[in-house]
C-alpha cells in the first residue's frame, strides 16, 4: 500500500490537483492507494465516485499541516504501507517513518536562496527521500543547483488524459463568438507576472498592422487581470483582445482547438518560475503548437521549431517576431500537426509506467 500525501486534489480545480488526481488515479490500477487530502468544499460527492480510499483534513490552514503530520504518522503506526507519495516537500516534514518516501517537485516552491532557512529546510527534506521526482529537466537541474543530492533526482513529467471529444455546438459557439477573427491567440492560465500576458498585448500592437483581424483570447482569471485591461485599452486594442473567465471545460476546450498558436512566454518574476507547463501539451493535444519561454519547463512540453517556438519571453521583439514566425505562411499549420502526434508520450498511460519503474 502507498500512501498519497497532497495539499492540491480535486474538486478543486488547477494544474497540480489534476496532476495529483490523475497519478492517484492511475496507481491505483497497481496498488492499493490511500490519499491524505486537504478539505475542500463539495469533496463528498467527488470522494465517493473514486475507486481508492481519500481521507480529508479541515481546520485552520496554519494548523492543518500539523494534524495532517499527526493522522499520517497514526495510520503508519497501524498499519503496513510500502511507501509515501507527496506532492510538496511540506507535505513530508513533520511526518516520522523509516518506510521509503518520494516527493514531487515542481520548481516554484523549492526555488529559495542558497544557504537561506526555506533552503535548508527544503533540502533536509529533499535528501532523506527515496527519489525526487522533477516535472521537468530544468526542474531537476534547479533542485541539484539548490543542493539536493544528484543521484536522488528522477525526471518524469505530468501525465494527461486523452484530449475530450468536443461537441459540435460548443465548437459553432466559439466560431459565432469569435466570427471572422483570424489568426487566433490564445493563454489559458492565471494572470500573474511569469505568464507574461503583458508582452503578448504589447506584441500584439505590432501583429495587428499585418493581421487586422488578429484577435488575442485570454482564459483565466488572477491578480494582474486589472493591469492586463488597463494595458490593451491604453493601446486601444480592446477590439482584438477577449477575456473570458468561469467558463465551462468544454468552452474553453473549444476555444483552444478554434485557436492558431497558444502563447505562455514565460518568465522567472522574483523566485516564481513555469516548471512545466501543462497547458502546452493540453493545446498539442487539440493540434494547437506553442510559444513558450527560455525560462522554465517548456523545453519539456514543446519542441523547438517541430511543435512550436522557445523563445526569450523577456524581449518583446523576440516574442512579437516569434509569433510571426509561426503565422506566416501559417507554418502553425505545420507545427500544430506535430504536436498532435509529440503529445502521446504525455498521456497517463505511458507516464505511469515510469512511476511504476521507481516504486517496484
Amino acid at each position: 500500500m502507498y500512501l498519497i500525501v497532497t495539499r492540491s486534489f480535486p474538486p478543486e480545480l488547477g494544474g497540480m490537483q489534476s496532476l495529483m488526481w490523475g497519478l492517484s488515479r492511475e496507481l491505483s490500477k497497481n496498488f492499493m492507494i490511500k490519499v491524505f487530502a486537504d478539505h475542500i468544499e463539495g469533496h463528498k460527492d467527488f470522494d465517493e465516485q473514486a475507486s481508492f480510499s481519500i481521507e480529508r483534513v479541515g481546520g485552520i490552514k496554519l494548523l492543518r499541516k500539523y494534524r495532517k503530520s499527526q493522522l499520517i504518522n497514526e495510520y503508519i503506526k497501524e498499519n503496513k504501507i510500502d511507501g509515501i507519495i507527496a506532492d510538496h516537500w511540506k507535505s513530508l516534514e513533520l511526518i516520522e517513518t523509516s518506510k521509503k518516501k518520494y516527493c514531487l517537485i515542481h520548481s516554484k516552491e523549492i526555488n529559495h536562496p542558497k544557504g537561506s532557512g526555506q533552503n535548508k529546510r527544503v533540502i533536509t527534506v529533499l535528501n532523506n527521500v527515496e527519489k525526487v521526482i522533477a516535472n521537468s529537466q530544468f526542474t531537476k537541474n534547479l533542485a541539484i543547483e539548490l543542493g539536493v543530492n544528484e543521484n536522488k533526482v528522477v525526471v518524469i513529467n505530468p501525465g494527461v488524459d486523452p484530449a475530450e471529444e468536443l461537441n459540435k455546438k460548443t465548437l459553432d459557439k466559439v466560431e459565432s463568438i469569435l466570427k471572422v477573427k483570424k489568426p487566433r491567440l490564445i493563454t489559458v492560465s492565471r494572470f500573474d507576472k511569469r505568464k507574461n500576458h503583458e508582452k503578448i498585448v504589447m506584441a500584439l500592437r505590432n501583429l495587428k498592422q499585418i493581421y487586422p483581424d488578429i484577435v488575442y483570447i485570454c482564459v483565466g482569471y488572477g491578480e494582474e487581470e486589472e493591469n492586463i485591461k488597463k494595458i490593451v485599452k491604453e493601446l486601444d486594442l480592446e477590439a482584438q483582445v477577449m477575456f473570458f473567465k468561469d467558463i465551462t471545460n468544454d468552452l474553453k476546450n473549444a476555444l483552444i482547438k478554434k485557436s492558431s498558436i497558444f502563447v505562455m512566454p514565460s518568465i522567472i518574476h522574483k523566485r516564481s518560475v513555469e516548471g512545466f507547463g501543462i497547458a502546452y501539451v493540453e493545446a498539442a493535444q487539440y493540434g494547437i503548437p506553442s510559444l513558450g519561454g527560455k525560462d522554465g519547463g517548456a523545453a519539456d512540453a514543446i519542441e523547438h521549431e517541430k511543435t512550436g517556438l522557445i523563445c526569450d519571453g523577456n524581449n518583446l521583439d523576440d516574442i512579437y517576431s516569434s509569433i510571426n514566425t509561426m503565422l506566416e505562411n501559417k507554418k502553425y499549420l505545420e507545427y500544430g500537426k506535430n504536436a498532435k502526434e509529440f503529445v502521446h508520450k504525455f498521456q497517463w498511460s505511458k507516464i505511469i509506467e515510469e512511476y511504476k519503474k521507481i516504486l517496484s
